[in-house]
């Protein structure tokens, strides 16, 4: 695949509907009635924006940003936002961003790393009234989102360690607050059903800790050790085979731009710490199994695709109202609206953000193509980036210009 030469920032192009006069007036469509005096273009493409790195800078809107979105929005062209960051709830989260940005945003077009955990509820795993364990940067906060999920039964690390102190025979890094967070356990030696690592965890040690203790029991219950373990005539040598919990990481981020001007881990740090132990407990014998959805794993750029169409429909007044009336192969509605012919994914990130978009094949047929900014994790002194985009850009005006000229969308 060839890098295309890097696009120097410029201007977004301005659609003939700011020109004076009304005889070149381009009709757009607004809450989904028409304006002007031809029938409106539905545009065959839509832009995905990764947010650190793209759209925010920690805290603060990288330049041009916020204009870009706007533009977006007045003229009807649809994005969503696509992140690997998570640890609030959505409509929390695009509240912050909309506060920050300066722009009126909805959940309707916002995907973060953890948002398809919510098909597991009802899903065939069927978790919704089992025992889960959840783990992030703030657990507790991280129980609440997943209850509003919908699941029932949520324990965390802290619930744990306070019914069983001897879990951790070492000074807590945060006693205080998880005395303050703990709530009963279901029963003194739960069975856990599955494992979730909603975000980025703090404090590593007792997570680790907790993890391994239930992908070493026996069926999934505290407290215990499967007799399966290490047993070579079995498969996988016995390692995960005794009924233990599946484990599941919402992201695989090794780095993430933050406020240092170095990127730092993410979780796919704690995730590589946490194989490296369990190959040194299992000497080598076999691999952690474990899920990891996010960027660059199609599960999310599929999950992500029926967002967007959905969302697609809704504002252009057609089809499909919701992420649930998405049709479930990822394409569009029966209305008639023309199909997403493509997707621009702006990232910082080569190993997700490029990575994903290069490698996902949607099932209707939509092109996913690539992007990338210098305005977070990568940067050109880096090296070649380790998956090349289908562009190079300054920032994400710069990006959606030069989208806008593939598109000769004027």
């Amino acid at each position: 695949m060839t890098v295309t030469r890097s696009v120097p920032r410029t201007t977004l192009a301005r659609p003939l509907l700011h020109r004076k006069g009304t005889a070149g007036r381009r009709a757009f469509i607004t809450d989904g009635k028409q304006t002007g005096q031809t029938k409106p273009k539905v545009p065959p493409f839509a832009f995905a924006f990764d947010i650190d790195g793209v759209l925010l800078h920690v805290a603060k809107p990288i330049p041009g940003a916020t204009e870009t979105l706007r533009y977006l929005q007045k003229n009807n062209i649809p994005f969503i936002l696509l992140t690997n960051g998570g640890g609030k709830h959505e409509t929390e989260r695009v509240a912050d961003l909309s506060s920050k940005l300066d722009v009126p945003l909805t959940t309707d077009n916002f995907v973060q790393s953890h948002t398809p955990f919510q098909e597991l509820v009802h899903g065939p795993e069927g978790l919704h009234d089992k025992n889960i364990l959840i783990t992030g940067s703030n657990a507790d906060k991280s129980r609440t989102i997943a209850e509003t999920y919908g699941f029932k039964n949520v324990v965390t690390p802290a619930d744990i360690l306070v019914a069983h102190p001897t879990v951790w025979p070492f000074e807590p890094l945060m006693k205080e607050l998880y005395a303050k967070t703990a709530r009963p356990l279901p029963e003194p030696q739960p069975k856990i059903d599955a494992m979730f690592v909603f975000n980025d965890p703090r404090d590593w040690a007792l997570d680790i800790q907790i993890i391994m203790d239930l992908l070493l029991s026996d069926g999934g219950v505290l407290g215990t050790y499967s007799p399966k373990n290490g047993k070579r005539d079995l498969p996988n040598s016995g390692w995960q085979e005794g009924g233990q919990p599946p484990l599941y990481f919402s992201n695989p981020d090794l780095f993430w731009a933050a406020r240092y001007h170095y990127p730092r881990f993410g979780q796919g740090a704690f995730q590589a710490a946490m194989a490296g132990i369990w190959g040194e407990i299992t000497a080598g014998q076999a691999e952690l199994r474990r899920t990891v959805i996010g960027k660059p794993y199609k599960q999310t750029y599929r999950y992500a695709e029926r967002v967007l169409n959905a969302h697609r429909a809704k504002m252009l007044g057609v089809g499909a109202q919701s992420s649930e009336d998405a049709s479930p192969d990822g394409g569009g509605d029966d209305s008639g609206m023309p199909e997403l012919g493509r997707v621009y994914m702006v990232g910082d990130n080569p190993e997700s953000d490029i990575r994903g978009a290069n490698d996902y094949e949607s099932p209707v047929g939509t092109d996913w193509m690539s992007v990338l900014v210098k305005t977070g994790v990568w940067t050109a002194d880096r090296g070649p980036p380790a998956h090349e985009p289908r562009a190079v850009v300054d920032d994400v005006a710069s990006a959606v210009d030069w989208a806008l000229k593939q598109e000769g969308w004027r």
